[in-house]
């Protein structure tokens, strides 16, 4: 069963790395230098680092990327001396999500069909991820928001601090939660999902691991003692890596003014299968109880996009009662993460 899934993991890629093959040759505004040094290689034992490499857009995703990161997770799964992948960022953020400035510019253009690229190449790398054969680590010190994470939970391991800020804000753009977003938001615990997919409403790292998104939390201080025992080991058996990780792990709980803590009041609200019926529990919540908390939010719900809100709670409220059983911590099932 093992070889199987293999073989038609691979021969579903095959058309894939051809299409990328053909995108990463027209890189958007950037010569083939800034291709190469938009995403850094360090090597270590058979460990490889990918860092993102645009700090000063935050890392920022653009078809570049995609495509980089696409030829050299390829190159790195048929490399039998490469035991395991770990992807962080530069600067202040992990990934801010993709470069929409970027894109808005390419539609006032008229460059449509570059937009399709972006999207056509970033969604095939991240399937990609979420069908890798070996362990994957993501560092997410720093923010890591929208495309940040669709590059991020589909792999094994994701690793928290006390710098992370996980958001999908998409809503807030006219948008809606891309990228497997619908996926994993909708096997969060209550209609947490639901919440966050709609208000773009920010977890900190305590926050992502007492939920499920992260799989480890450390200490900032710590990174570089971890990325040091990551790079000294040979191995590709996720549970070596995962040892090594619980090793500078540390426990953190979420602040009370988080949002776990008034789950109950999350399902009452957001437990509905219309935008209208959320808003309205929304006010009646926030009417009785005279909380602030429920304004905020029904202030932000109110000044996003109507269709994107709609948008949104259908994809994640629909796989939620469709695909209860699939979980999005073991791996983005491929099925739903079919590239356009």
């Amino acid at each position: 069963m093992q070889i199987l899934k293999r073989l038609v993991i691979r021969r579903c890629r095959q058309s894939l790395i051809q299409c990328n093959r053909s995108l990463s040759s027209l890189p958007i505004n950037s010569s083939a230098d800034d291709l190469q040094n938009q995403v850094l290689v360090e090597g270590k034992a058979s460990c490889r680092i990918a860092i993102l490499n645009r700090p000063s857009s935050l890392n920022a995703l653009n078809t570049n990327i995609g495509a980089r990161l696409h030829e050299l997770y390829a190159s790195w799964e048929d490399d039998p001396n490469i035991g395991f992948v770990v992807m962080k960022g530069s600067g202040r953020a992990f990934c801010a999500g993709g470069d929409i400035v970027s894109l808005y510019h390419l539609i006032n253009e008229g460059k449509i069909e570059e937009c399709k690229d972006f999207f056509r190449t970033l969604y095939s790398f991240i399937y990609h991820l979420g069908t890798y054969l070996k362990p994957h680590v993501a560092i997410l010190n720093g923010i890591s928001m929208g495309g940040g994470a669709g590059v991020s939970i589909p792999g094994t391991f994701r690793l928290a601090t006390g710098r992370t800020v996980f958001a999908t804000p998409e809503t807030q753009i006219g948008f809606h939660p891309d990228a497997g977003a619908s996926f994993y938001l909708s096997h969060l615990p209550g209609h947490l999902g639901e919440y966050l997919g709609l208000t773009g409403e920010k977890l900190s790292g305590a926050e992502m691991i007492s939920c499920g998104l992260a799989t480890h939390y450390s200490h900032t201080e710590k990174l570089p003692l971890i990325e040091k025992e990551l790079g000294n080991l040979v191995t590709d058996d996720p549970s070596v890596i995962e040892s090594s990780l619980e090793k500078y792990s540390d426990v953190a709980y979420p602040e009370k003014i988080s949002a776990l803590h008034r789950i109950e009041v999350l399902d009452k609200c957001f437990g509905h299968d219309t935008v209208e019926e959320i808003i309205d529990s929304l006010e009646s919540e926030a009417s009785a109880t005279d909380d602030a908390w429920c304004n905020s939010i029904l202030k932000k719900l109110k000044e996003a996009s109507p269709l994107s809100l709609k948008v949104s709670l259908r994809s994640v409220s629909l796989l939620n009662h469709h695909y209860p059983a699939f979980s999005p911590f073991n791996g983005i099932h491929p099925l739903l993460m079919v590239p356009l």
